[in-house]
């Protein structure tokens, strides 16, 4: 056993919680973004503005959402080059197989498919063949034996989530706003929990008011400490930062979550939000307003299929009230009250 930790230790593989469900899991939110949500953003704005030429590179950019989740994975858990280079085909393989759960699928095989790659990188004098042939093999042929019942175990999950979301839209409103918001303000990814579960329709409306309200919640809850920078840092940034904090005192984190509580079923029930667009957009809230643009994306969407007539007064009053009004109004009335009780006190919110 110890000359098994010994091999461990010195081919870098850390078997963690933290290294597998918080670094490799918010490296691939960022390969996400950087392929399929970058992508849509920009093949909509090319058919909004009848640029074809944005449409076409849009489309490239997401048709290399499998490799980028994989190479951004795979950087996350300090891959040798050959065994991140070696992961562009499991990425690909991994996501096509996946199906509509296909980012669940490349987040775990290619855990599997780096950490087996660096077990025999630079291991033998021929590695330029042993290691991609490793990393690629394994990836691929676990995609084919666990892609598709992944793939099909997220879709579900996904999809019960989404019915529940319709049948009992305030209970469920409120869960998943409370549940995706505090993913987003926790050191994982909301996003690429909300990509890996393809969370939108209803749902996704009540997971992007749970992450702005934890965004834009905190970024005025901390105004009087962190003035102009943390308003910004924290609004368009992410709620984060205030991790330390939350560590040091739990208590101020209750009035953004109480704000996820309230906005998460008006927007199922009242406004009736839904999140068409990028399943990523859901749990991105705030940040570089990849939410609210999600929205866009999507009411464009349905109108050139037909579903939607226009986008009205009704759409962007509730995007505005749900993602930065009623956040930015609601949060501060509850801070006052719970500075006043003395659960919150002056540099509680102060970020470094």
């Amino acid at each position: 056993m110890k000359r098994f930790t010994t091999f461990l230790s010195r081919k870098n593989i850390t078997i963690s919680l933290r290294k597998y469900g918080v670094d490799a899991l918010g490296a691939m939110a960022q390969g996400l973004f950087a392929s399929l949500l970058i992508g849509t953003i920009l093949s909509t704005i090319g058919e909004q503005l009848n640029i074809p030429v944005l449409i076409e590179i849009g489309n490239f950019a997401k048709s290399m959402a499998g490799p980028a989740m994989a190479v951004s994975i795979g950087y996350a858990l300090q891959a040798t080059p050959l065994v991140l280079f070696s992961l562009l085909a499991v990425g690909a393989a991994s996501n096509s197989l996946g199906g509509a759960g296909g980012p669940l699928a490349v987040y775990f095989i290619t855990i599997f498919a780096t950490e087996f790659g660096k077990a025999v990188s630079k291991e033998t004098k021929i590695d330029i063949i042993v290691t991609p042939l490793v990393t690629i093999a394994v990836g691929i042929g676990l995609a084919y034996w666990w892609a598709p019942a992944i793939g099909s175990a997220a879709s579900w999950i996904g999809n019960l989530i989404m019915w529940s979301t319709g049948k009992q839209p305030f209970i469920m409103g409120v869960l998943v706003s409370v549940i995706v918001g505090m993913a987003l303000t926790l050191p994982i990814s909301s996003a690429a929990i909300c990509a890996a579960l393809s969370l939108t329709g209803l749902a996704g409306g009540a997971a992007l008011a749970g992450c702005c309200a934890q965004m834009v919640g905190f970024a005025f809850l901390s105004f009087r400490e962190n003035r102009w920078n943390g308003l910004i840092s924290q609004g368009i940034g992410t709620s984060m930062l205030q991790m330390g904090n939350i560590v040091r005192n739990p208590k101020i984190w209750i009035a953004p979550t109480l704000v996820s509580a309230i906005t998460g079923p008006m927007a199922t029930c009242i406004f009736h939000i839904e999140m068409n667009g990028p399943a990523i957009a859901s749990g991105m809230g705030t940040c570089g307003f990849v939410g609210p643009i999600g929205l866009y994306t999507g009411w464009a969407s349905d109108m050139a299929n037909g579903i939607k007539e226009s986008i009205t007064f009704a759409d962007w009053s509730g995007m505005i009230l749900i993602c930065f009004m009623l956040p930015a109004i609601l949060t501060p009335v509850f801070g006052m009250i719970f500075r006043k009780i003395g659960w919150i006190k002056d540099g509680d919110l102060k970020l470094d």
